[in-house]
Formats: structure tokens, sequence, C-alpha cells
């Protein structure tokens, strides 16, 4: 099987690219969507989470509060390691576990939705490597609609890596900036 990271920015269309991916019948698991699964309330990583930030970050129905952590990690560079050095190795043992399990079921190609890939040092663990791409101008138009401030865009943006060097990191890149059809028939092409 065949095992192919999906990565870029934040705002530049991974989503996208992982939904026609799986409307091609490829299986795909997102990250950011296991990281979600791992903090529910009563599970080991939110309790570790709460051990780590205090119960500060916990929402009124003891969920995670995304953006009381977020506003906490995104404003201090320690509070953000601290987050990932409990959360990324778990979050990669479940996708290596989801991953496996497609494996054995039979699937001879795997996507990984993976955001973080090289700032987690992820990229060797994968065949290929897609990533996503759109201009600073689009990802700002991207992110202002999904309601964030620009203060919180900068500093999101300035915890990754540059998305320029993302894409000129990987085997593939995908531009996210034309219609639907077009980045479908770029997810056909690099399927073929």
């Amino acid at each position: 099987m065949s095992v192919w990271a999906l990565t870029g920015g934040i705002g530049m269309g991974k989503s996208t690219v992982a939904s026609i991916f799986s409307r091609r019948g490829v299986w795909v698991t997102d990250t950011d969507q296991i990281a979600r699964d791992l903090v529910r309330p009563g599970l080991p990583a939110l309790d570790a989470l709460v051990r780590q930030f205090g119960g500060v970050i916990l929402a009124p129905d003891g969920g995670l509060a995304r953006d009381k952590l977020a506003a906490i990690v995104f404003s201090d560079s320690s509070a953000r390691r601290r987050l990932e050095s409990i959360l990324h190795p778990m979050i990669r043992q479940e996708w290596q576990q989801q991953v496996q399990r497609q494996q054995m079921a039979g699937a001879t190609l795997a996507v990984v939705v993976i955001p973080l890939l090289y700032e987690t040092e992820a990229e060797s663990l994968f065949d290929q490597v897609v990533c996503v791409g759109c201009t600073p101008r689009a990802q700002m138009e991207r992110l202002i609609q999904r309601g964030w401030s620009t203060e919180e865009i900068h500093r999101r943006l300035a915890a990754q890596l540059p998305a320029e060097e993302k894409m000129a990191r990987s085997h593939k890149v995908l531009w996210s900036e034309g219609s639907l059809g077009i980045l479908e028939e770029q997810v056909d092409r690099i399927l073929r």
C-alpha cells in the first residue's frame, strides 16, 4: 500500500482536496480530526492537557475550550511546544494504527491529512507528499471568512513553516485557486 501525506498551510484547501480524494474512493484520515477525537471528555489526552494548562481550558460542559487553548499556545511558543509534546505522539500513533488497519483490509492507497507534517518531522513516514497551495492573499481572505482576526491569523501562520517551504519540499503541489473542477483535475492527474 502507498501512503501519502496531504499537507499545506491553514486555509489553503487541504479539506477540499481530502474530500476529492475520498470521493475518488481513496481512504483518507485527518490528523486534525484525530486531535479533536483524542481530547474528548474523559480521555487521557484531555486530562494531560488540563494538568499542563489548568482548568481554564475547559468548556462549561467539561470538553476542551479550543479557543481558550489556542489563545494560550499561539501567544506563547513554549506553551505550544508543551501542547505538541502531549498530543503529537498520540496523534501519530493513532493515524499509523488507522493506516495499518486499512492496509490489512486491502487498501492500495491511504492519504493522511497532516498540516504539521514537516514541523513534526514525519515526512519520512510517507511514500509521497502532496501539498495544497494558494497565494498568501487567497489564504488571508479564506481565513478572514472563517471569522479569524488578522492578529490571530498572523499568530497561527507564525507557528507553521512558510507555505512556500512546504511546497518546495513536497513531491507534488496542487494549486487551489481555481474552480473546483480544475482542482479535481489536478487530483485525478496525480492519482493516474
